[in-house]
């Protein structure tokens, strides 16, 4: 099976986003995100034997946490850059929390010799794959002028372990288990 680690992005903001991409999507013919997939990933695990589930699922409660975290969703941006983009994205604001979480859930799953990230983490929600090169200078005109690029704020009280299956429309996700913020 392949997991992952991350947090919801409640209905509210997903609507936000989902007026965003109504306006931005006649724009560029690339591959658009599902909205009711949308989530913050702390730790992409990639494949993982379904016996030793309950191991995963039991050691991922003894990650430190410190309280819920209030996260706002706000700019918009292109990985690796606006120049050769391949993934575009909205970018989320949560202090160090965020971070925090991801950092030690990634210490825990090193411990269960899955292996640890090697790019710094950078919380965002993606919103669209550039597969091929295609003409994003309308999307780009679209995107400066928008009025705001802020999203809405909210704040997680649960991390969640979840299975991704790849299918032939997109991914499909499953929540495993939820673990709460605060102890």
């Amino acid at each position: 099976m392949r997991l992952f680690v991350g947090i919801d992005v409640p209905y509210e903001m997903r609507r936000n986003l989902e007026l965003l991409l109504q306006h931005l999507q006649p724009l560029a013919g690339i591959q658009w995100s599902s909205l009711r997939n949308l989530h913050i990933t702390t730790k992409f695990i990639g494949d993982w034997p379904d016996d030793d589930l309950d191991l995963l699922k039991d050691a991922l409660h003894e990650v430190p946490v410190s309280g819920d975290l209030r996260i706002s969703i706000q700019g918009l941006g292109w990985f690796p850059n606006p120049h050769q983009p391949r993934v575009f994205y909205a970018g989320l604001q949560a202090f160090d929390g965020l971070k925090n979480l991801a950092r030690e859930t990634d210490i825990l799953c090193a411990q269960l010799d899955i292996p640890p990230e090697l790019k710094p983490f950078h919380p965002h929600l993606t919103l669209a794959r550039i597969k091929r090169p295609e003409d994003l200078f309308p999307l780009k005109k679209a995107i400066a002028e928008l009025p705001s690029a802020e999203f809405g704020t909210f704040t997680a009280t649960h991390f969640h372990l979840y299975e991704s299956k790849l299918l032939p429309g997109g991914s499909a996700y499953t929540k495993l288990a939820s673990y709460p913020l605060t102890k």
